[in-house]
């Protein structure tokens, strides 16, 4: 059956009133579920209120500063039993003692928790998706949210909203192992205002929005005051809202605080670039936005210093800065220098020409046909991929979730560096 349409979907109201009356009872349960933990009797007795930032430090491991802050939720337990029953079960499906942490920073009252009534039923659910013991545990450290819903009231409709607006299980299974705060978002206070906003208000085609929704929802889970900061920020850039590079703009302005753009823009105008040439270069491929600051003027200092280009022709063609140093730049440049200096190679005004070819097609017109003559150039790239493979382009990128991807056409399809 095909998926149905994001138009279809913002109709689909009968589901809100269920996600947010479920919402409030989990609220409750989760509440009552503390309290009965707080007069459990069994495990490590103490009078003592404060013995729990004890417990935190030798079983957790926090720090005793740590311990402090997140025993105070957990002030009217006497016992341990129940925390002992949680982590035992938590380090049974796979969490190691950095997992664990993560999860009771984010709420220690899970170590109240009922381990048969709670956390059984998500995990099984979980499992029953196909999830593996691996995935829980991604998923979990992304959502931890997931803890606290009902598996049947609001687990299961929160699955079928995604389901529905996302077009398979698939993509909502990848998206709740790898986004965070996946399952956060109120579907009638923040999912479909954002949509309705962009769609009704901005008048972005809905095709647009829904290639963006499937690719990254986080930008959708936003604040609707937050999504509506963003939409600000790209008008007073001047792309136009009917422009296919709105949506990504906004998706990289959700990643580059208004802070970080003003850096990045003194940055690139202490190079020479004018207010206009920044504006340009942005509106034609604002990812290089998302490089860290420290490794764009790097990338910068080696196209004008090294390579000869001019400022204004870097900021016009701004996919240069996306290009790996190590992978790609640094090598391929070396090997058309060899060349040069050995008299088999003099265009040197073509670099952007075979910088930007695929590695097949760099191999085929340039290495292969002076391998003979110059074996050296398959010793460049080697030591240029083996870098790479080392680095993974942490230093390009720093740690912008968005830049596993980048946009390679008109269309916003994605492709993997």
């Amino acid at each position: 059956m095909a998926a149905p349409t994001l138009r279809s979907v913002l109709r689909r109201n009968r589901l809100l009133p269920l996600f947010e009356t479920c919402h409030l009872r989990d609220r409750l349960f989760f509440s009552s579920s503390v309290d009965a933990a707080a007069v459990t009797v069994g495990g490590t007795m103490s009078p003592d209120p404060h013995f729990m930032v004890e417990y935190l430090v030798n079983s957790c491991g926090f720090s005793p500063s740590e311990a402090a802050k997140f025993s105070k939720p957990l002030a009217r337990l006497r016992s341990t039993e129940n925390p002992d029953a949680v982590l035992n079960f938590m380090r049974s499906q796979g969490f190691d003692g950095a997992g664990i942490r993560k999860v009771i920073s984010a709420d220690p009252r899970y170590l109240c928790c009922n381990v048969e009534k709670n956390f059984s039923p998500k995990f099984q659910f979980l499992r029953d998706l196909g999830l593996s013991e691996s995935d829980i545990v991604d998923a979990i450290l992304k959502n931890d949210v997931i803890l606290r819903l009902d598996v049947h009231r609001s687990l299961v409709p929160k699955l079928e909203m995604w389901e529905s607006l996302l077009g398979s299980r698939e993509l909502v299974l990848k998206h709740l192992k790898k986004t965070t705060r996946f399952f956060h978002s109120s579907v009638e206070k923040t999912l479909h205002p954002n949509l309705k906003f962009l769609r009704d208000e901005c008048g972005i085609p809905e095709e647009r929005v829904s290639v963006v929704l499937r690719s990254r929802p986080h930008l959708f889970s936003q604040k609707p005051e937050s999504l509506r900061a963003l939409v600000v920020r790209a008008d007073e850039l001047g792309i136009p809202r009917q422009s296919r590079m709105f949506m990504w703009t906004l998706h990289v302005f959700h990643n580059v605080s208004k802070e970080k753009f003003e850096s990045k823009g003194e940055l690139m105008r202490s190079f020479g670039w004018s207010e206009s040439e920044f504006s340009s270069a942005v509106m034609k491929n604002p990812t290089f936005l998302c490089i860290s600051l420290d490794m764009l003027r790097r990338k910068v200092e080696f196209f004008i210093n090294v390579v000869g280009y001019t400022p204004s022709f870097i900021a016009s063609h701004p996919n240069l800065l996306l290009l790996s140093m190590q992978k790609t730049v640094i090598p391929r440049f070396r090997v058309l220098e060899m060349l040069n200096t050995k008299g088999l190679w003099t265009r040197r005004g073509k670099f952007l020409s075979y910088v930007t070819l695929s590695n097949t097609k760099f191999m085929e017109k340039i290495v292969l046909p002076y391998k003979e003559k110059v074996p050296e150039l398959l010793d460049i790239l080697r030591a240029g991929f083996r870098n790479s493979a080392q680095q993974f382009n942490r230093d390009d990128f720093g740690s912008y979730e968005l830049l596993d991807y980048v946009q390679i056409d008109s269309e916003l399809s994605w492709t993997k560096l």
